[in-house]
């Protein structure tokens, strides 16, 4: 892992967002699945469970891909940063209609965005001139 900034940061961010995940269900209770609003996460983030629940397999997938290899991490990197920057810039449209069942606030649209960015520019932009036996 010390090679890769893709599985660096696959793995640290798999693990922040599976820690995120279940913390998440410690504010939700009472709140229903897909409710458009929800508990606050750190005071700041609104969740609801299938919030909690999107945290936890994106979590899984990042921190999957960041121990098995350099490529899955590439891969899983950006495909979860494009899903963030659309998530991000969509979601600002989202608060207060019935269409948010991620219980979405404004908060959570800068932090989706800006790990949009951090997954996509290392997804993107490191290993490019990278050895192809290191993507292994």
């Amino acid at each position: 892992m010390r090679n890769s900034p893709n599985r660096l940061v696959a793995t640290i961010f798999g693990a922040v967002y599976l820690l995120v995940g279940l913390l998440g269900f410690a504010v939700t209770g009472g709140v229903g699945f897909i409710s458009t609003s929800g508990g606050l996460l750190l005071g700041i983030f609104e969740v609801n469970p299938l919030h909690n629940v999107a945290h936890l397999l994106i979590g899984g997938a990042l921190l999957i891909a960041g121990l098995v290899s350099a490529r899955a991490a590439k891969a899983v990197n950006v495909t979860v940063g494009a899903a963030y920057l659309l998530l991000g810039v969509v979601g600002f449209f989202l608060v207060g209609t019935a269409a948010n069942i991620l219980a979405l606030n404004t908060f959570d649209h800068f932090l989706h965005l800006a790990s949009a960015i951090v997954l996509l520019g290392v997804g993107v932009g490191a290993e490019r001139g990278a050895d192809r036996s290191a993507l292994a």
